[in-house]
């Protein structure tokens, strides 16, 4: 779309929080309400991003340029009234997380073991969400109880923050790694790392695969978007 704005600026509103004017006028979203927050760090970012799309006035841009605007979209439009939906499918993820997989390689699933147990031993301690760790990709049975427990773990964030796990658990293919990530126990690139340790050790022994570096690429720029937003909101 074209840039149709000269300046972009944070500002507090009356009613309270902060939101964006695009020459004065307020951003909205595509269902016509004004996109707020209550965090002026957050505001301002995303007045800089709006600020820079597209160049000058009359500029081409595209939704890809404003992304702290579409997270707090997300969570303003399609979370906040009811978030159910959202913890429900993150959940879910559980179920199949990636660190209880574990390769029928000896020399892959030790490393594995060495760098995932901690995180696994970090949700048993911490949420009380011991899971099942198996060989192959045969699908495990976890607890229940555990995955109640995750499930209590995500639905204790706020929407704006399950806007950024929204982006973050799919990226990972880990509810435990992103929930880690929330709570500071491991950064974006952490994070990224031990996500992608089977690719990384198995092109370290047959060579690089082109496709997977540049998906790898993607997960790591959501990881790192996740992790900003969460920053901001928590500011």
């Amino acid at each position: 779309m074209k840039r149709f704005w000269s300046h972009a600026v944070a500002v507090p509103r009356p009613e309270g929080g902060h939101a964006v004017l695009l020459d004065g006028r307020p951003l909205r979203l595509p269902g016509g309400a004004a996109l707020a927050t209550d965090r002026a760090v957050l505001a301002e970012a995303i007045a800089a991003e709006w600020q820079a799309a597209g160049g000058e006035k009359g500029g081409e841009m595209t939704l890809e340029a404003v992304p702290l605007t579409r997270l707090l979209g997300t969570a303003q439009d399609r979370i906040a009234a009811d978030p159910s939906a959202m913890v429900a499918g993150l959940a879910k993820y559980a179920e199949t997380d990636l660190l209880c997989y574990r390769a029928e390689d000896a020399q892959l699933a030790a490393e594995q073991a060495r760098e995932w147990q901690p995180l696994l031993d970090w949700a048993a301690e911490t949420h009380g969400a011991a899971l099942t760790v198996t060989a192959g990709l045969m699908p495990v049975a976890q607890p229940a109880a555990s995955v109640d427990a995750l499930r209590g773990a995500v639905a204790a964030h706020a929407s704006d923050e399950l806007a950024a796990l929204g982006l973050a658990v799919p990226a990972l293919g880990s509810l435990v790694l992103a929930l880690a990530l929330s709570a500071g126990r491991l950064d974006a690139a952490e994070a990224h790392r031990l996500a992608t340790l089977d690719e990384i050790l198995q092109e370290q022994r047959w060579g690089t695969d082109w496709e997977a570096e540049q998906r790898r690429a993607r997960a790591a720029a959501d990881i790192g978007l996740a992790e900003r937003f969460l920053a901001l909101v928590r500011a």
